[in-house]
């Protein structure tokens, strides 16, 4: 059986990087919080950094201009590659079975998750930014299936937004809400996964 893993808020902890790259853009962090996400789903599914950064602009009526864009890609990313303790203990627990990762973000993230140590435990990593889709849209099952190389019903996939373990169930996987890493190991057991 394959276990699948969301990236943000599961393997990581959320970014704290936000404060900072509002005041990259000289506005308040309310301000940018809710630009920052509004226009994050097309980055997701594969839109440029320099584009993406220029629609949150565009929202906050700020400029951004490549250099820039460069800058906030850097830190956002840096934001994001702070792995949860408890998570990383997870996998090593967890290494020496089929694990992959699957994540809404941009394809310049992936490259940086794919430097991390901890990366070496998944067989496959697989970002939506790469397929040009989303969770929980229908074809990113299909599509992480398919480089499995096995069925969604051999898939146990774990995320931290119901919307996702919905759309995981749907296409035939077993789907875990996120709620730590400790449950996360009992669900595991309780499947027969671990002893």
């Amino acid at each position: 059986m394959w276990i699948v893993f969301d990236y943000g808020e599961v393997i990581s902890t959320r970014t704290a990087a936000l404060p900072t790259l509002a005041s990259m853009l000289g506005v308040p962090v309310d301000r940018f919080d809710d630009a920052y996400w509004a226009a994050r789903d097309a980055y997701d599914r594969g839109q440029s950094d320099l584009d993406y950064w220029r629609a949150v602009g565009d929202v906050l009526e700020t400029p951004v201009s490549p250099s820039l864009a460069a800058s906030l890609t850097e830190v956002d990313t840096e934001g994001w590659l702070q792995p949860d303790p408890e998570s990383l203990a997870l996998l090593e627990e967890l290494a020496d079975l089929p694990l992959a990762l699957l994540s809404n973000a941009p394809s310049s993230f992936g490259r940086a998750v794919e430097e991390q140590a901890w990366a070496k435990n998944f067989r496959h990593l697989v970002f939506s930014g790469d397929l040009g889709v989303a969770k929980p849209d229908p074809a990113i099952w299909a599509a992480l299936a398919e480089q499995l190389d096995t069925t969604p019903d051999d898939c146990v996939f774990f995320d931290d937004r119901q919307s996702n373990i919905d759309g995981a169930v749907e296409a035939g996987m077993g789907g875990v809400l996120w709620l730590g890493a400790v449950p996360a190991r009992e669900q595991l057991v309780r499947l027969g996964v671990l002893g």
